[in-house]
């Protein structure tokens, strides 16, 4: 069946034929199953734009030409080689891309570290992985004075000084790098503070075929040309969309940082058809002009929830573009819905994807019923069969309906016991999120003497809307079950989110910062 799959694959990337699986055979030998084999092959398109950042287009002969060159760069001046490492402290542009291609062509083995984190918590990371390079943006330069523990460090950019853009402008030897496979991928999980746990992801398109026809087939990815990646690459979800684009030959445009005014020029001028996104990047940008998103063919958002409100906005302004991307740094990608999925039930994931192990299971570790609430658990592809341990834990908990459509309730740290009661803070925010005074939710757990738990709401009222805690809970008694109905409704002017997109329950956890944070009307 895989074989079956990586001919399909093969067919759809224009490969599966005399000149291309001579291409695919060439890559193989002399890159193994390495990211560089997958730009080697992109190499094919020569002159066509390749990729756009915020200094420079180039082609995709350029990009393979200059990772090539990198490559060597960082072999001869830095000794790189199988088995090291290098993290990258770098927001979303082309150095950064190259650095990737060329650090995997040499061996060594990458990590993506998250431009928010704290200072205490990349002095863990350096302490515990004694990076042999640290490859970062100049404006992070004070982050990492304290990074002696670092063999070597490297900006991304400079007019001066050692920099990615400097060394490429360095004459090079012609020596011809070995054939290495060995390069993997490291994803860094948890947020901006405590301890992050590594997730290593080899190349190799066979763990990834179910993902890789999901995304062509459901997302209509060979229809279109050209992609906004607004997610940071350090993200997983980013970095996956950035192979998957240039193995498709699309052209891709990426900027450093987020902002919704600059966002949408972006997807103006180059007429996006794609755009990757987490769904707080979708609000700010249909609510700064959704003219300037009429390009837009799919919207990919992932990464955090899709509430019910902004799925009706977005069709109603956009028309049928909106897919939500379910996944996890450790389990990749496993369900996706379609705009017509939406349409269906606008709080859905969608359904699994094919071949993807994905059972929900209650806490005895036993598989649940449809229409029952349990956790959901990955196998990965390459895990062992027929072993308990092979199967991951996500920490979110959820069901499948009958009809084969699954649905979140929130992460197992989130819920809580009310009265006997299992309570989901994101099942109440769905309902509050329809009122139509009310911008931005968020609920969280609180302890009562009464009950044991009880949830706490706090809610963001549009700009030029006038509602009171006693409203809310007048509209909301009608709609709530009797234990969803929270404690009490704080009526704050902004809720937090963390860099990423996700809301910042903890934050708003902390007691006593959120009405220091945010003013409480």
């Amino acid at each position: 069946m895989k074989i079956l799959k990586f001919i399909y694959v093969l067919y759809k990337l224009r490969l599966f034929s005399p000149v291309g699986l001579y291409r695919l055979i060439v890559a193989i030998h002399k890159y193994g199953m390495n990211t560089m084999a997958l730009l080697k092959l992109a190499e094919r398109f020569g002159n066509k734009e390749a990729l756009v950042d915020d200094h420079e287009t180039i082609s995709f002969q350029e990009l393979f030409n200059q990772s090539e060159r990198l490559s060597i760069i960082l072999l001869e001046k830095y000794e790189l080689g199988s088995g090291q490492k290098v993290g990258f402290l770098c927001r979303n542009h082309a150095s950064m891309i190259k650095s990737i291609f060329a650090v995997s062509r040499v061996g060594a083995d990458i990590y993506f570290l998250n431009t928010e984190m704290s200072k205490s918590q990349l002095q863990l990371l350096i302490e515990e992985h004694n990076f042999d390079l640290l490859i970062y943006d100049e404006e992070f330069h004070s982050l990492i004075e304290m990074a002696d523990d670092t063999k070597e460090k490297l900006l991304s950019y400079h007019g001066i000084f050692p920099a990615i853009n400097n060394l490429l402008a360095t004459s090079v030897s012609s020596q011809k790098l070995k054939r290495d496979s060995t390069s993997k991928i490291m994803l860094l999980t948890s947020g901006t503070t405590g301890k992050s746990k590594e997730v290593p992801h080899k190349p190799s398109i066979f763990n990834y075929l179910n993902p890789f026809l999901s995304m062509l087939t459901r997302l209509k990815l060979l229809n279109y040309q050209s992609a906004y990646i607004a997610t940071p690459l350090y993200h997983g979800y980013g970095v996956a969309v950035l192979f998957l684009f240039i193995a498709l030959g699309k052209k891709v445009v990426i900027s450093q940082g987020f902002e919704a005014k600059k966002a949408c020029r972006l997807i103006r001028n180059h007429q996006i058809e794609v755009v990757t996104a987490v769904p707080l990047m979708v609000d700010k940008m249909l609510k700064y002009n959704p003219d300037d998103l009429k390009s837009l063919s799919c919207i990919a958002s992932g990464g955090a929830e899709l509430n019910p409100k902004l799925t009706n906005d977005v069709l109603g302004k956009l028309g049928d573009v909106l897919y939500n991307l379910y996944g996890t740094s450790e389990t990749g990608l496993n369900i996706i819905a379609t705009p017509k999925d939406l349409k269906y039930s606008s709080k859905t994931v969608g359904k699994k994807i094919h071949g993807v192990p994905l059972k929900i299971l209650d806490s005895n570790k036993k598989e649940v019923e449809a229409g029952t609430v349990g956790q959901f658990c990955v196998k990965k592809p390459w895990s062992m069969r027929n072993k308990e341990s092979s199967w991951i834990e996500t920490g979110d908990l959820g069901y499948q309906d009958h009809k084969g459509y699954y649905f979140l309730c929130g992460r197992s740290d989130d819920m809580i016991v009310s009265a006997g009661e299992n309570v989901f803070p994101l099942e109440l925010e769905h309902i509050l999120i329809n009122h139509p005074s009310v911008e931005d939710v968020a609920v969280i757990g609180i302890n009562d003497e009464q009950f044991g738990q009880r949830l706490r709401a706090f809610v963001q009222p549009y700009a030029t809307a006038k509602v009171s805690e006693d409203e809310l809970f007048d509209w909301l008694r009608p709609r709530a079950a009797r234990f969803q109905v929270p404690k009490n409704i704080i009526i704050v002017d902004k809720i937090p989110y963390t860099p990423l997109g996700k809301l910042d329950r903890k934050q708003l956890a902390a007691e006593g910062s959120w009405n220091k944070i945010h003013n409480i009307k």
